[in-house]
């Protein structure tokens, strides 16, 4: 009759993480909270942990990748500059504030971050513009504090 319901099953057969990682994550919670480290699935629940703190790190360098991607395009199309890159500017900053914010462990690897954001970044740029590889720099030229503060103004 009816499903056995996955919420409070920490005595029931647990599900396999290769089976249903959402029914997994429901029943590891409940051990967790019920104080059954006896039972958890440490290796998965690590693992998964893991993937938490590279989704993060992803997160800042896509931010990275699409500021400076716009912070190039700006500088070398100064003819194109429009009020729509102006604000992804602007939103990009908040965005990274904002990830720093809540996570101020990813300053420890904002060092690396600002290195894969602008190369990401630097290939949108040359994609977006169609200009010469050579007219945009391999190397970021913009400190982090550049980056984020300077004015980006429509002239």
């Amino acid at each position: 009759m009816g499903g056995q319901t996955t919420k409070t099953r920490p005595e029931a057969q647990a599900t396999r993480y290769e089976d249903d990682v959402y029914n997994w994550v429901i029943e590891q919670i409940a051990l967790l909270r019920a104080g059954r480290h006896d039972r958890i699935d440490a290796d998965h629940i690590a693992e998964e942990l893991s993937d938490v703190g590279n989704e993060l790190r992803s997160a800042l360098e896509s931010a990275i990748a699409i500021l400076t991607s716009h912070l190039l395009k700006w500088d070398h199309q100064k003819p194109r500059r429009s009020r729509s890159w102006q604000l992804t500017v602007r939103v990009q900053r908040k965005h990274i504030n904002l990830l720093l914010k809540r996570n101020p462990g990813l300053k420890g690897v904002l060092t690396e971050a600002l290195e894969v954001g602008y190369d990401r970044g630097r290939d949108q740029a040359l994609i977006e513009t169609k200009l010469a590889e050579s007219s945009l720099p391999e190397a970021c030229p913009y400190t982090f504090d550049d980056m984020m503060a300077r004015v980006i103004e429509i002239e």
